[in-house]
């Protein structure tokens, strides 16, 4: 880098630092200029003004610190005040109500505090969920609401020091072009941060919106058994209450929970990384399902919108893939008379279209992303193969861990022979998985 890089670098990074409303992440900059300043390395502080963290259709993610390709409060002040802007250009009155949700990640908190005062500031009605909660919550709060928008801080299974904030319509599903793009020549055009004008913190929301969302999810569950041995972990992530007061509501024996995952920490600490498609993040669950004789196990990731399971084999605990527990899922509704489009994505399977055609129902296939599948018109079911499931788009237009979980204990796969497993073609049936898709004795 060059005299003369090095002290452009450091200009933005003074004015940055004047600017930033933390005085934790300023303090952070500060002490890496005066590094710099001083003939130290300019790699760190260069990284930190490589451009900005891009808003897209998944809003922004990245770690946290300071600077402008991070996320930091100056960016979320930034990309609230921008996404304020896009509702008023775009037909939102004032006092039009916007959601924000947070999980447990290090600074959700302050980054949906944030964004409550900034959408007060704008004009708009800034509700607060009540504490850290699954992101489909929040997708459902939107449209229980009657809300504009909603934005939620997580930046989902990511590694610990990440953080992210996405951003939802009032049709409750995830923005897709060109809003992304309207967002982020808005947020693009915020000045200075100090200037951004903010109002009170918001209205904090009661319990009752999040038991109406748990008490719609339960109404999922179908008659039938209520004593399968189940084995969860919400893998520190927020998932733990809202699936344990789902399956008791829905009369469920309780479940046996991981002690070491139960709780949110933003740190992971059991989990080299804390996604439960990862070797090695659901070994906890699956040694105390041995210890315990369990059925089965789920598990959802840190913010809950995706959902993992496991089934007992001959050989000892096995993932199932997440195009297996789509089609078993499928298979399931389907046998209940389930109408509408079912729906995945180009990179999914596609034995759920041949299930779909086999039972006379519409099928569509759709780009990669949820963003994508929660706008199909007369959805049903839609699924990606990345564990994302959406079981009652009626309510929840988005993945929902939560949801995929109750359905799942309603009709468990079960353990197929092998002789038996080994005869059905993987293109024709979801028993393909080595499971069997349930029957009504099962699940009612």
């Amino acid at each position: 880098m060059t005299v003369a890089d090095t002290t452009d670098l450091l200009e933005r990074a003074r004015a940055w630092a004047a600017d930033d409303p933390d005085d934790q992440t300023r303090a952070e900059l500060e002490a890496i200029i005066v590094a710099v300043e001083a003939g130290g390395d300019t790699a760190d502080l260069a990284d930190r003004f490589a451009g900005t963290l891009e808003f897209g259709t998944a809003g922004l993610r990245g770690a946290l610190g300071a600077g402008s390709n991070r996320m930091n409060r100056a960016v979320v002040t930034r990309a609230a005040a921008g996404l304020a802007a896009y509702l008023s250009d775009t037909g939102s009155p004032a006092g039009s109500s916007v959601v924000i949700g947070f999980d447990a990640r290090y600074n959700s908190d302050a980054f949906a505090r944030d964004t409550a005062e900034v959408m007060t500031g704008a004009g708009f009605k800034a509700l607060l969920l009540p504490r850290p909660l699954p992101t489909p919550l929040l997708a459902f709060a939107i449209r229980e609401l009657a809300c504009v928008a909603g934005v939620m801080v997580t930046a989902s299974h990511n590694p610990p020091q990440d953080n992210g904030y996405k951003v939802y319509l009032g049709d409750g599903s995830q923005i897709v072009p060109p809003a992304d793009s309207g967002i982020a020549e808005r947020i693009a055009a915020v000045g200075a941060v100090a200037d951004v004008p903010r109002g009170r913190a918001g209205k904090v929301l009661a319990e009752e919106i999040v038991d109406s969302y748990l008490d719609t999810i339960a109404g999922l569950a179908e008659d039938g058994p209520r004593d399968l041995r189940l084995v969860y972990t919400p893998l520190h992530g927020v998932g733990g209450t809202s699936v344990q007061q789902v399956l008791e509501t829905a009369g469920f024996d309780a479940p046996t929970v991981v002690a070491q995952q139960e709780e949110p920490d933003p740190a992971f600490p059991t989990v080299a990384f804390p996604n439960p498609e990862e070797p090695g993040a659901m070994d906890l669950a699956m040694a105390l399902a041995s210890e315990t004789g369990a059925d089965f196990v789920v598990a959802n990731d840190p913010d809950a919108d995706r959902c993992a399971a496991a089934i007992p084999t001959a050989d000892g605990w096995r993932m199932l893939r997440g195009d297996e527990v789509g089609a078993l899922l499928a298979h399931h509704l389907i046998a209940r008379g389930k109408t509408g489009v079912f729906a995945t994505t180009i990179v999914s399977s596609t034995l759920l279209g041949k299930m779909a055609r086999a039972a006379g129902q519409p099928y569509a296939e759709t780009l990669t992303g949820f963003k994508w599948i929660g706008r199909v018109e007369g959805l049903a079911f839609g699924y990606e193969e990345a564990l994302g499931y959406c079981c009652d788009p009626e309510h929840v237009r988005d993945k929902d861990g939560v949801s995929r979980c109750c359905c799942s204990v309603s009709s468990p796969p079960r353990p197929r022979p092998p002789d038996e497993a080994s005869r059905t073609s993987s293109t024709t049936s979801p028993a393909s998985s080595g499971c069997t898709p349930p029957t009504s004795s099962r699940s009612g």
